[in-house]
């Protein structure tokens, strides 16, 4: 015999639909949200050396880390790096 799938029982009874007034419709900001101007990431498109990726994918994978993390960990670090040197 299969197993069989329990049924999940539906708890929403109650229809909201009527509490929608199309006519005026809420923005974020009427009920306390405010949305970031800008996106919190950016895509960037570099060329690095075959070589260097392989040794970072390499270097992610000992640490189980994918590689655009570790990318990023490491830029992180040296900006920090470079701003402790100018202070």
């Amino acid at each position: 015999m299969p197993n069989k799938k329990k049924e999940i029982p539906d708890y929403d009874k109650l229809d909201t639909s009527k509490m929608i007034d199309p006519k005026s419709p809420l923005k974020f900001s009427d009920i306390g949200i405010e949305l970031p101007t800008m996106a919190p990431t950016q895509v960037v498109s570099i060329r690095v050396p075959t070589t260097l990726l392989n040794e970072i994918k390499a270097l992610g994978s000992e640490y189980d880390v994918p590689y655009q993390a570790l990318i990023k960990l490491f830029l992180s670090d040296g900006v920090k790096r470079r701003r402790r040197k100018q202070a």
